[in-house]
């Protein structure tokens, strides 16, 4: 069956679909698989659909959308489990603005009900020319597939409490600071559910070249997946040429995406030079500090987010924690100045 989408989502990106695509009623349930539907309900929050460039769209009952199975894990949005089995005609939902679908289980009351999405079909890939033998598309297909025995460049690695714990902004604020210095910086997203406005972000900020692990080939990281696609991203961005990687684990350290597999795996860690906790509040990171070192033996450089939103917790952190506290709403260039002295790195590149 041909069928004419109204909105592709950026889960897909890797296909590269075009507006009309081919059905095939037979869905192969595995995650990444590509799949189209039919919004059936109205939302007024968290009612939009983020495309392969970035574009954020409104969705609306009756829009016929391209998305892929996959899981949800967000304490701050949906918690949603990829269906054992899938049929034509079945309902499932909407778990994220990137196009995940699944079945929603528990929501939090901000996002609201998720969309309910009629599946129509498996889109199907032509890897040749003119063939007229599809294959059930995937994700994997076209993503980066990783260079054997990359060299080593400086990791910082910003990790959080939580999601929303200001990780993307002191990502951003470092990678500024960084690329002003003269140095080529690579951006990366670990971990987490598809979603390109993180890495849209830090190329706004200067990264020469920004992966994510939807590039990778996964809608959604757990801890068998994160390890393996951290070391394609890693060997990727090395090989392009950049001096260092700013390096996000999505959600936080105690999170469901398999942040743990990443900072347990002794060869990925050995890559971080410079560790960023963002926290929400004091507790945080107290907690945070003291989870990292105790678990991996990683030593805090300087603790970030709302928790140093003001002096308040700023003198918490220096007196608590014994770690200067940088703000990088407030302060972007003294933390991109921190980290280069972590590193070792001369200050240039500012009047």
């Amino acid at each position: 069956m041909r069928i004419h989408l109204d909105k592709i989502s950026s889960v897909t990106r890797n296909l590269h679909l075009q507006r009309t695509v081919t059905l095939s009623p037979d869905i192969e349930v595995r995650h990444g698989a590509v799949v189209a539907g039919r919004i059936l309900n109205e939302k007024h929050v968290y009612n939009h659909l983020e495309d392969p460039h970035g574009r954020m769209s409104v969705l609306h009952q009756g829009d016929i959308v391209v998305g892929a199975l996959g899981h949800r894990n967000a304490l701050q949005g949906y918690e949603g489990v990829m269906p054992e089995r899938v049929v034509q005609g079945e309902r499932l939902h909407l778990l994220n603005l990137g196009g995940v679908l699944g079945r929603a289980v528990s929501a939090n009351p901000d996002v609201g009900p998720p969309f309910e999405v009629e599946v129509l079909g498996q889109v199907l890939a032509f890897k040749e020319f003119g063939s007229r033998k599809g294959e059930p598309a995937h994700i994997g297909m076209g993503a980066l597939a990783g260079r054997p025995g990359p060299r080593k460049v400086p990791v910082v690695f910003v990790m959080g409490t939580c999601m929303n714990a200001g990780k993307t902004h002191a990502a951003c604020a470092m990678i500024r600071r960084l690329t002003q210095a003269g140095l080529r910086v690579g951006g990366a997203k670990l971990t987490g559910v598809a979603l390109m406005r993180d890495i849209l972000a830090m190329q706004d900020y200067g990264a020469e070249q920004a992966f994510d692990f939807t590039d990778a080939g996964v809608a959604c990281t757990s801890s068998e997946t994160a390890p393996q696609v951290t070391r394609t991203i890693f060997s990727e961005l090395a090989a392009s040429g950049v001096d260092l990687i700013v390096a996000e684990t999505g959600d936080g350290i105690l999170g469901e995406y398999g942040v743990q597999a990443i900072l347990a795996d002794e060869e990925l860690r050995g890559w971080g030079q410079a560790f960023v906790l963002c926290a929400n509040d004091p507790v945080g990171v107290a907690g945070g500090v003291e989870e990292l070192r105790r678990s991996y033996g990683i030593a805090v450089s300087v603790v970030a987010g709302p928790a140093t939103d003001n002096q308040v917790g700023v003198r918490f952190v220096e007196r608590a924690a014994g770690l200067p506290g940088i703000n990088a709403r407030t302060s972007p260039l003294a933390l991109g100045s921190h980290i280069l002295g972590v590193l070792g790195i001369p200050e240039r590149g500012l009047p």
